[in-house]
């Protein structure tokens, strides 16, 4: 089956593309590409439950028959936590142990498999104060393009690390075909999100990345979403309320795939099938202006 992501037109793509005007943004190895699989990167507000939402989303995707893999993009290496009950050794880790000879590591190394058969991979991150998060994610890409691990993968999931704040963890954006951004229904992650949207539509111009909506998380009612949604164009693509049985999913390290069946557990599982169904389906790219920060504040308060 082939997924059904609509391509945009007139977009160049290449280390010459720059990402607007003075940009310092990371340019990653146009040899470097994914490959065939369908890509999508994920992104929130720091605590937001962005690798709860990939874990399960991945799990979701494997139980429609995908082959799915998910990269962690944080130092904190506990996006797929849930998926293999452990924290995975990051590529950084395990490249550092063997003095950055690429060649002498093994797939099984860094790569390792979870529930469902999901395959998970934790980059990790530079160093504090040093390095970037740019070339942490080039070198995963890298070595799981070396390893041939990319060649029979339908779908990858990136779990980046909060709002963006540097091209570097961006850098996720120029690999993927739809970003992805979980918000809750509050002020400060509707401002992460912001920022968000602004760092797509700055990759978008060179790169094929496109919005592909909102995550609503967390969240018994999204009327500020929406209101944030109505003033840029933006649409909210799946809804999970703020059900303590997800909270602690995370405690039993389960993804919600794995807890006992409940009503509650059903009808999350069912809106995760159903939203992996729709981006199987191929969804239209979204075209959203991003606001200025004083306008936030008009149009959502304070509080």
């Amino acid at each position: 089956m082939t997924i059904a992501i609509k391509p945009p037109t007139g977009c160049s793509i290449g280390p010459s593309c720059g990402d607007g005007e003075g940009s310092v943004q990371v340019k990653l190895d146009p040899s470097v590409k994914i490959g065939s699989a369908t890509v999508f990167s994920v992104y929130g507000k720091g605590g937001i439950g962005k690798s709860t939402t990939s874990s399960n989303l991945s799990v979701a995707f494997s139980k429609l028959g995908k082959k799915v893999l998910q990269i962690g993009c944080d130092p904190k290496h506990d996006s797929t936590f849930t998926l293999t009950k452990r924290l995975c050794p990051t590529v950084i880790d395990v490249l550092e142990s063997v003095d950055f000879h690429a060649e002498e590591l093994r797939r099984e190394d860094f790569v390792f498999e979870g529930y469902n058969g999901v395959m998970c991979v934790e980059a990790g991150g530079p160093p504090a104060g040093t390095g970037c998060g740019g070339y942490v994610v080039g070198q995963t890409v890298k070595l799981l393009k070396e390893h041939h691990l990319l060649e029979d993968t339908d779908i990858v999931i990136f779990d980046v690390l909060g709002d963006v704040v540097c091209g570097g963890f961006a850098a996720p954006l120029q690999h993927a075909d739809r970003a992805l951004i979980v918000a809750a229904n509050d002020f400060d992650s509707i401002f992460a999100m912001n920022r968000i949207v602004s760092a797509i539509k700055a990759k978008a111009k060179n790169y094929p990345v496109r919005l592909g909506g909102v995550i609503a998380n967390r969240s018994s009612a999204t009327d500020q979403i929406d209101r944030y949604n109505a003033a840029t164009g933006l649409k909210t693509v799946a809804h999970f309320p703020d059900l303590d049985v997800i909270r602690r999913s995370r405690l039993k390290k389960s993804t919600l795939f794995e807890m006992e069946p409940t009503d509650e557990i059903l009808a999350v599982q069912a809106e995760y099938l159903r939203f992996a169904q729709t981006l199987l389906d191929g969804t239209e790219p979204l075209i959203a202006e991003p606001m200025k920060d004083r306008d936030i504040f008009d149009l959502l308060g304070f509080d």
